[in-house]
């Protein structure tokens, strides 16, 4: 027999819920900060990855890519909540 798994919604509270998407918020806010800084600009957020690949210092390259990660991650991460 096929077992489906209940939502994750349906496993945690409200409140949980609600305090998991303040701190993916948190998380996102601190990706976008960072990935400006790093940048120099925003239009990473309409070009995507290929925005670092202009970063000359290879530092500022891993750095915007450990930041673009973790905003990817929250993006997900919130699809699966919503």
């Amino acid at each position: 027999m096929y077992y489906e798994p209940e939502p994750l919604s349906c496993r945690m509270s409200i409140v949980q819920i609600k305090n998991l998407n303040r701190r993916l918020e948190n998380l996102a806010n601190e990706a976008v900060h960072e990935l400006n800084k790093t940048c120099g600009h925003e239009l990473w957020q309409s070009i995507g990855f290929d925005a670092f690949d202009s970063l000359q210092d290879s530092e500022l390259r891993a750095t915007a890519n450990y930041y673009y990660g973790q905003w990817q991650t929250v993006k997900e991460l919130k699809e699966v909540l919503s």
